[in-house]
C-alpha cells in the first residue's frame, strides 16, 4: 500500500472537503476582544495555509455600516474569495448562499466540500450560532479554538464546551493546517513548516 492510499478517518480535515470561514473580525469589534492581536495572528496563519492548500475562504461581516469592514490584514488576504455582509448573528445562510449551496441541499452534493473550519469573533455569539446552524444543515464543523475569541474568557470557554458537546470538533489552527497537509516530504509541507516556524517564533 502506498502512502497516498492510506486510510484517512472522516473525522480528520481533508483539503479537498474543506472551506474556511472567517466570522466578523471587524474594525470596531476587534478592540473589545480578549487576546485580539493573537487571534488575528492565528487567523492570518490559517489564511496563509488556506492559500497554500487551495482552501476556498469566505469572510462574513456583521452590519459593516456600523461596525466597519473586516480588518484589512484579513479581508484583503489573497486567500479570501468571498466577503458578505449580514445582520443575523449566524453567518450560515450567507455562507451557503455565497458558495452556491441551497439550504435544502446536502453540503457534499455541491462540490464535496462538507467541512467548514471556523475562526473569528465572538465565540459565544456569531461563531457559536453560525456553527450550530451549519451543524444543523449537515456540515462537519471545526472550530479553531486559538483563532476565535470573546470579550470575556468565560464566555469563550463556555462556548467551546457547548460547541464540542453539540458535535463541532474543537481544534487548533496548527492541527487544522497539518490535517490539510496530511504528509511530510512535500513542497506543501515545507511551505507549511515555514509558516509554523514563523507562528511559533511570535507566540505569546
Amino acid at each position: 500500500m502506498t502512502d497516498s492510499a492510506l486510510f484517512r478517518s472522516p473525522e480528520l480535515l481533508d483539503r479537498n472537503r474543506s472551506r474556511l470561514l472567517i466570522v466578523d473580525v471587524q474594525e470596531k469589534l476587534l478592540p473589545a476582544i480578549a487576546g485580539g492581536d493573537e487571534i488575528v495572528r492565528r487567523i492570518t496563519f490559517l489564511l496563509d495555509a488556506a492559500e497554500r492548500f487551495t482552501i476556498p475562504t469566505v469572510v462574513s461581516e456583521q452590519y459593516p455600516q456600523g461596525l466597519g469592514p473586516t480588518i484589512a490584514a484579513l479581508g484583503d488576504h489573497p486567500a479570501v474569495s468571498t466577503r458578505f455582509a449580514k445582520t443575523h448573528f449566524s453567518a450560515a445562510d450567507g455562507f451557503c448562499e455565497h458558495v452556491g449551496i441551497a439550504p435544502e441541499t446536502a453540503p457534499d452534493a455541491h462540490d464535496g466540500r462538507d467541512q467548514v473550519v471556523i475562526a473569528g469573533i465572538e465565540s459565544h455569539v456569531c461563531v457559536l450560532q453560525t456553527a450550530m446552524d451549519l451543524l444543523g444543515r449537515g456540515y462537519r464543523v471545526f472550530i479553531a479554538e486559538d483563532a476565535v475569541g470573546s470579550g470575556f474568557r468565560h464566555d469563550h470557554e463556555i462556548a467551546m464546551t457547548r460547541l464540542n458537546a453539540s458535535g463541532a470538533a474543537v481544534c487548533t489552527s496548527e492541527s487544522a493546517a497539518f490535517e490539510w497537509c496530511a504528509e511530510a516530504g512535500t513542497e506543501p509541507f515545507r511551505s507549511l513548516s515555514r509558516l509554523v516556524r514563523n507562528l511559533r517564533m511570535g507566540a505569546t
